[in-house]
């Protein structure tokens, strides 16, 4: 059906109709057998994707291709993770130029979205999410660089756990079907990649945050960058005891998963990466009204605490960094017809959160035992969190000095305001928060401070209108996270790596009565991107990512019956000496366009 017309149906619809009463919210579905039949003309199983930049081994030949996971997830909710013994292939050993984890999953009949991940000995490598399935049969495939995980993969009989919670029964009747690959890289020689930067100033593109330490008026030393190190000689998961998976499920904001740590003496570095998704009540956070919204009209929902939400790390309860998360739509979120077959950002492959504990050794290598924790600010049930431990040891010692010098009070600045009457009206919350920590280590290697830096703002709207039939959100989202290593000597800059973020999203919906008997319409659009601009180990990198989509779907309980949907993507990266860029235009679960291209373009904008 064409976009035009399909639409001027629904208006026509939508005025010969009264609006509902019923407040409009974001929700996940299912897409219906009679959906599938009466809307797809394909007979065969059709592959989804997410788009993402290539990565720095795809053209390159892998020395050994391993399958280390093979598994179907039928009905296994409540059930325990599926777990298979891993060791590293002895025909092609450490250490690796890359190792890749590569996933591939297929699935046919009706389903719901499902979350799920994988461990290596405790420690997650990957957070994914699963496609939603039509009666012809889907397949997709994840891919990710999992180099920075090579002290693990090259252990001995650790376990490769998967954690996929799924219900078959006779309504939902999809098997997911998923194998793992390694590809291990040896490559002797690499060359030189096309978009490599000198380390210079000029290419920083500094902002007033840089001129307060002193990036201003110094050189950058070329022969030490922060990512040219070797991966952590050791990762420690911070994670749950493995019977549920390793991941914590935190139901409110009182809630602090911890672990204690006692670090080896000679660590000279230390990170903790941070995996999160949202579920259940609070998988859309960022459109949830304040709960005097909810007691104001007497609503039948748990889906409170406002639209602000902050995952954070402390060390022995004290908050040491935080982080708003990329509002991640899964394949049922919203309208699932908007992600056939080109997923929503992030959906495959969730982004993880790194933070820089290094200015904390001072603090940390006392020889006691330390809490780590991860909690989330206003969170309902139910999110997953874990992180990783990533330490880097001084190899010509047993013990190195260290000193935390300066900290800077990481002091949440929240401003909320919420003006309705009955059912319509608006909620604005405006959050702030600014982290500063700084510390030296002298080691064998010499003796340098290392500054930290991790800030972020947050700006969001929520309205609701036509007697809360209608409901807006507009959020804003800017983080920036940036590590400085000087020589304690001369006070020269010897590494720096530098992040900055912003994830804006804009989300319609609207509910009308249905065509049909216990049916309801739902108008619905999105807009979202990823915008990215990170410098790291001598590479400046930019990322645009942005995808829009519009339509409407008719549903009756959590099942989609009839619909129209288009999604248009671009996905943009590039550095000075070149580019990659993607346009991808679906539409009712076809693709009518999908260009690609390799050459110069324009500097985005950061």
């Amino acid at each position: 059906m064409n976009r035009r017309v399909s639409l001027f149906h629904l208006l026509i619809l939508v005025l010969l109709n009264p609006i509902s009463s019923v407040p409009s919210s974001p929700d996940r579905f299912t897409k219906s057998h009679s959906y599938s039949s009466s809307n797809l003309e394909r007979k065969s199983s059709q592959e989804y994707f997410e788009l993402a930049q290539p990565l720095p081994s795809d053209d390159l030949t892998p020395s050994l291709t391993v399958t280390v996971l093979r598994h179907s997830f039928a009905n296994t909710i409540n059930g325990p993770p599926f777990s298979t013994p891993y060791s590293p292939p002895s025909d092609c050993p450490p250490p690796w130029s890359f190792v890749v984890l590569e996933l591939r999953a297929k699935c046919k009949g009706e389903q719901y979205d499902r979350i799920a991940a994988l461990w290596l000995g405790g420690v997650e490598i990957l957070r994914t999410s699963t496609a939603e399935p039509t009666e012809c049969g889907i397949f997709w495939k994840v891919r990710k660089d999992v180099t920075r995980y090579s002290s693990l993969l090259s252990r001995q009989e650790l376990d490769l756990t998967m954690m996929l919670e799924n219900v078959v029964n006779k309504e939902y009747t999809g098997v997911y079907h998923v194998e793992v690959d390694f590809l291990y890289y040896n490559v002797s020689a690499i060359n030189e990649p096309k978009l490599r930067l000198p380390i210079s100033i000029e290419n920083l593109e500094l902002d007033s945050e840089d001129s307060k330490l002193g990036l201003d008026s110094f050189e950058l030393d070329a022969n030490f960058a922060i990512s040219d190190e070797e991966p952590a000689d050791m990762i420690i998961p911070i994670a749950d005891s493995g019977e549920r998976g390793f991941w914590f499920r935190v139901e409110s904001e009182l809630e602090l998963k911890s672990r204690e740590i006692q670090f080896p003496k000679n660590t000279r570095r230390a990170v903790v990466e941070l995996y999160v998704s949202f579920h259940g009540n609070d998988e859309f956070w960022y459109s949830n009204p304040p709960n005097s919204y909810i007691t104001m009209n007497n609503l039948d929902t748990a889906r409170g605490n406002g639209g602000f939400r902050e995952v954070f790390v402390t060390i022995d309860g004290e908050i040491i960094g935080s982080e708003i998360p990329l509002p991640v739509i899964f394949t049922g979120g919203i309208n699932p017809l908007f992600w056939e077959p080109v997923v929503a950002i992030g959906a495959f492959n969730l982004p993880s959160y790194d933070f820089e504990l290094t200015p904390f050794l001072g603090k940390l290598l006392d020889k006691k035992v330390h809490k780590l924790g991860i909690g989330v600010s206003d969170a309902i049930s139910y999110w997953l969190v874990d992180a990783n431990l990533h330490l880097w040891l001084d190899p010509k010692s047993e013990s190195v000095e260290a000193k935390s010098s300066f900290d800077e009070n990481p002091v949440l600045e929240i401003e909320r305001n919420s003006e309705f009457k009955k059912l319509d009206g608006s909620s604005k919350v405006k959050a702030e928060r600014k982290t500063q920590h700084t510390g030296w280590v002298k080691w064998s290697g010499g003796n340098y401070t290392t500054t930290s830096t991790h800030n972020y703002k947050f700006k969001s709207k929520i309205r609701f209108r036509n007697n809360g039939a209608s409901k807006s959100v507009k959020q804003k989202i800017k983080g920036s996270r940036k590590v400085v290593i000087r020589d304690v000597g001369n006070r020269k800059i010897v590494a720096m790596e530098s992040v900055k973020r912003r994830y804006p999203l804009k989300l319609f919906t609207e509910t009308q009565p249905g065509r049909r008997e216990n049916t309801y319409l739902l108008l619905t659009n999105v807009s979202h991107a990823l915008k990215e601009k990170r410098f790291h180990g001598g590479y400046l990198r930019r990322l645009q990512n942005s995808q829009v989509s519009g339509g409407w779907m008719e549903v009756k309980d959590h099942s989609v019956i009839s619909g129209n949907a288009y999604t248009n993507q671009t996905f943009i990266y590039r550095d000075k000496y070149g580019s990659y860029s993607t346009i991808v235009d679906s539409e009712n679960g076809k693709i009518i366009r999908n260009s690609t291209a390799l050459g110069s373009l324009p500097l985005l904008s950061s």
